[in-house]
């Protein structure tokens, strides 16, 4: 399964509900405290039912919305690329689409609302019958589906299997089914068996914090294999196998005691009747300890949990992938998200770029989906525009939208580093610059095109003096010079040029 589009209501500094539209990869951008993280952590919620790395409480409700009566949070998540057949009751393989457990748009639509951050109701948004006989077939018992059947004479060719005398029902009715998107609760009773199936169908989700530990004591820093030896210990055919050497030497082990305590008897058997060998049980064994000295280490035997705190954090995120692609092939699940909050944390700028075009190429295999958080503009500028949200704010109201080009006629990354983080850079006072001589008058020169740009629209703003002129310029044909004439004017201030910059903004906002 593809998670094709996410949507959240009531959760922290979500109030309203919003929809995210997903992508392979999908990069969550926008200034600080604005929301970013908040939506990977709605989705491990979701997919972890709070068991994973984030826990769900009530100070996770958003206040507005409590403060108005409503206290239930709701995470929706929409699927396609569904599998082409699923088993949802006792072994009968069937088709998503042909029980009707799809919606209007023909994807898999699973909403799970919390009361108060309590425990999950799930709901399936299903294009579903509601004709009378038609309308709970997945309530109805084997004997209750053979009476519909008998009642309405209809043929079926196999009465034993729920699947398809459901199918032979509906087939029946196909003229008088009545189609109507319902919620079908899958949370309890007959139904519920539809909601176990299908949760092992899902995407593995596996979120990689920010702010996880990388302190010298965190075991993961400390090196990543003892965590692996852990893991691996713990599989249970490996399991059974150290049990069986473990019962082995032990075996062993006792012949040698006896054979050593009937000699020892045979000089003394006061002595070796006080003796009494001790081997300890399998459950007793520490095999951990036996693989205490493994190791990662670099230059000079330094340790992982003693290097920088780039490396550490590199080498974190590339055991974070492993481990969640091996979780994923021992619970069989054939597909996989990686959520990775700022990963350009402590990165070097070659490292952040490495780092931005290994998970790029990563995005690109089959069955696996991306999700980032990040501040970077160089990770912004290693994407495509199709690729990014922006997370902005309303009057207090959350909106992620995808970015389409505003104030320039083309795709601009220096325009999205602007409206995420508030970037400002000379390049993109360059691309406004130009973008507005051309729309204003694209045959003048520079002071012909200020003029005209001076009288027509600033009317008395602050004006200074051209610099290679005797006459007046507006503040952006005085920071378009300072760029191109250094040697002349000098570096533009900063306040002037993000002045110039939002001078600029504002007009073709206003025009377009």
């Amino acid at each position: 399964m593809r998670l094709k589009q996410f949507k959240i209501k009531n959760f922290r500094g979500y109030n309203d509900e919003v929809e995210i539209s997903l992508d392979d990869l999908t990069v969550f951008v926008g200034k600080n405290d604005i929301g970013k993280s908040t939506v990977l952590k709605a989705m491990d919620i979701f997919f972890n039912e709070a068991k994973g790395t984030i826990k769900f409480d009530k100070d996770d409700v958003n206040k507005a919305a409590l403060d108005g009566g409503d206290d239930e949070t709701v995470f929706t998540a929409i699927f396609e690329n569904l599998p082409a057949s699923i088993i949802i009751d006792e072994t009968n393989p069937t088709v998503l689409a042909n029980e009707y457990l799809l919606n209007n748009d023909g994807d898999l639509e699973i909403i799970k609302r919390y009361k108060n951050a309590g425990k999950e109701k799930v709901f399936i948004k299903v294009n579903h019958p509601t004709h009378s006989l038609c309308s709970d077939l997945f309530s109805a018992k084997p004997a209750d589906l053979r009476r519909i059947l008998d009642g309405e004479n209809i043929e079926c060719e196999n009465r034993s299997k729920n699947a398809i005398m459901r199918a032979a029902i509906w087939t029946h009715f196909q003229d008088e089914l009545a189609l109507e998107e319902i919620l079908l609760d899958v949370s309890k009773g007959e139904t519920k068996t539809i909601w176990d199936k299908l949760r092992l169908k899902l995407p593995l989700y596996s979120l990689f914090q920010s702010d996880r530990k990388n302190s010298d004591g965190d075991n993961e820093v400390q090196d990543p294999l003892k965590e692996a030896v852990k893991q691996i210990l713990s599989d249970t055919q490996l399991q059974n196998k150290l049990r069986e050497v473990s019962e082995e030497v032990k075996e062993k082990l006792s012949e040698v005691s006896n054979k050593t305590l009937e000699k020892l008897r045979e000089m003394n058997p006061e002595i070796a009747d006080s003796l009494d060998p001790k081997i300890p049980d399998d459950e007793a064994l520490k095999w951990n300890d036996v693989f205490k000295n493994v190791s990662i280490t670099g230059d000079d035997d330094i340790p992982i949990n003693k290097r920088g705190s780039g490396v550490k954090r590199l080498v974190l995120i590339n055991f974070f992938r492993a481990e969640a692609e091996h979780r994923r092939e021992q619970a069989d699940i054939p597909s996989i998200i990686y959520a990775i909050e700022e990963p350009e944390t402590s990165q070097h700028y070659e490292h952040q770029r490495q780092l931005v075009n290994a998970l790029l190429e990563l995005s690109n295999t089959e069955n696996t989906q991306i999700f980032l958080t990040s501040h970077s503009s160089i990770i912004v500028k290693s994407l495509q525009f199709g690729d990014l949200r922006l997370i902005s704010s309303d009057n207090g109201q959350k909106q992620i939208s995808d970015i389409e080009p505003t104030c320039l006629s083309y795709p601009s990354l220096n325009e999205v580093n602007f409206s995420a983080f508030g970037e400002i850079t000379e390049e993109y006072h360059n691309e406004l610059n130009e973008h507005l001589k051309n729309e204003q008058a694209p045959d003048t020169g520079i002071k012909q095109f200020d003029q005209i740009f001076f009288q027509d629209v600033l009317g008395e703003s602050k004006t200074f003096p051209w610099l290679t002129y005797p006459n007046e310029v507006s503040i952006h044909t005085f920071i378009r010079n300072q760029i191109h004439h250094r040697a002349d004017n000098g570096v533009p201030d900063p306040r002037e040029l993000k002045n110039s910059i939002i001078v600029m903004r504002d007009y073709i906002l206003e025009n377009n």
